[in-house]
């Protein structure tokens, strides 16, 4: 059997005009994201001066191919001095020296890989805003050490708990690179230091004797600055506790040193299922064929992976940046889960932008791309009370008898409310 066939010519050709029109209309609703797009970088369209300033890195680092594909070698020649960053990106006097300053203060630090990326563009463009000190660091006199009160959520070493049936292990305060947006700048301190076995030990005792906790993140820092050994102990750890039914790891790795998901590390991963991570892509030039070979091969490995962004002045508070970003990502089978507006960390002010610029980006979102591709706008409730979404204003009004709605293209539309 085939399709059912209109034998009213006349009635047939009516509806077709009408779905030409529509489309006609679905498209211009588009036509300036697409004209947009034209001006917005990503990982494949920067690709050629990536690979310019990473032979240039690696030649300052006197580093071969080998020394480039090894995650330890990022780690130990993370750029945390200006003379070593001045000669990867140009910069004046007066940078160079508000870094120093900043320095002094927050600490800082790049993989090459990232800073390779952040070379393309310099220290104003999406990965330099990130990842490079700037004076405004300094000026920030309104932001909180720690506006999300972790340290009054913390019933048990090592552990962060804000919800009644999960709960976070903090394992590290190391990184890759230093964002410097970060929520818990504070943590970071002047050495790198992973918690210490028996907080570890502790932690996993506080989730043994909590039969409510079913969710378990491991965190930082990065979880995955761990080594293979420690992610499979912890991994283990959790898997004998019956009432943990899903563990996350939450990392940055794949954004900023993708080097890191290595085969054996997915091997260990492969052996802990149901494994969630959540990274965190800012922009679209952070999707570069190197993160997507990573998350191929997280995938592979079973894990679901998911991407937490950070809505950032200057980066992607852009409908047209977010939404190029996210369907970038659903391209290497990374879900959108959440948009976080930026908290009032101290010294993190410059990045925070109006709530109705996170709004804005929402409403350019639903309906003008794939529902996949539609993350959750949150905000964190100071004081350490969880996530708040915040949507676009959907349903107008509403009675017994009726809901008024608004829909993706502000149409109003009564909705008969049956009970």
């Amino acid at each position: 059997m085939g399709f059912p066939v209109d034998t009213n010519q006349e009635t047939l050709t009516e509806k077709r005009v009408i779905a030409l029109e529509r489309s006609k209309e679905l498209r211009a609703k588009i036509s300036d994201y697409i004209e947009a797009c034209k001006e917005i970088d990503d990982g494949n369209s920067i690709r050629d001066q990536y690979l310019t300033h990473k032979k240039h890195i690696m030649k300052i680092l006197c580093a071969g191919e080998d020394d480039w594909n090894n995650w330890y070698w990022h780690v130990k020649n993370r750029i945390s001095d200006v003379k070593l960053l001045q000669k990867i990106v140009k910069m004046g006097t007066t940078q160079s020296e508000d870094i120093r300053k900043v320095g002094g203060e927050f600490r800082w630090a790049i993989s090459p890989y990232f800073a390779a990326l952040m070379a393309v563009r310099g220290l104003s463009g999406p990965i330099g805003l990130q990842c490079v000190p700037s004076k405004m660091e300094l000026d920030d006199q309104n932001g909180q050490e720690d506006p999300m009160a972790e340290e009054y959520t913390t019933p048990a070493p090592g552990i962060t708990r804000r919800y009644p049936d999960r709960l976070i292990i903090n394992v590290t305060n190391q990184c890759p690179m230093y964002c410097r947006h970060c929520q818990r700048r504070r943590n970071i301190g002047e050495t790198d230091a992973h918690q210490p076995f028996h907080v570890l030990e502790k932690a996993i005792r506080y989730i043994r004797k909590t039969p409510e906790i079913r969710d378990v993140l491991i965190t930082g820092g990065d979880a995955l600055m761990l080594s293979d050994r420690q992610i499979d102990w912890l991994l283990t750890e959790l898997d004998g506790i019956k009432h943990v039914e899903i563990k996350r790891l939450g990392t940055r790795t794949i954004v900023t040193l993708p080097q890191r998901i290595t085969p054996g590390l997915c091997r260990i991963l492969e052996n802990h299922p149901p494994l969630y991570i959540n990274t965190q892509f800012n922009h679209p030039s952070e999707v570069t064929p190197e993160a997507a070979e990573a998350c191929s091969r997280l995938i592979k490995a079973g894990v679901v992976l998911g991407n937490q962004a950070v809505l950032l002045k200057g980066v992607n508070n852009n409908p047209h940046v977010m939404k190029k970003l996210n369907q970038e990502l659903l391209k290497i089978r990374v879900r959108p889960y959440y948009i976080f507006h930026a908290k009032s960390v101290k010294g993190t002010g410059h990045f925070i932008t109006s709530i109705e610029d996170g709004v804005s980006i929402m409403d350019n979102l639903r309906g003008y791309t794939s529902g996949l591709a539609v993350p959750t706008y949150i905000i964190n409730a100071p004081g350490g009370y969880g996530k708040t979404p915040i949507l676009p204003q959907y349903v107008m009004s509403y009675d017994e008898k009726q809901v008024v709605l608004r829909t993706w293209e502000r149409r109003i539309i009564p909705y008969k409310n049956i009970k």
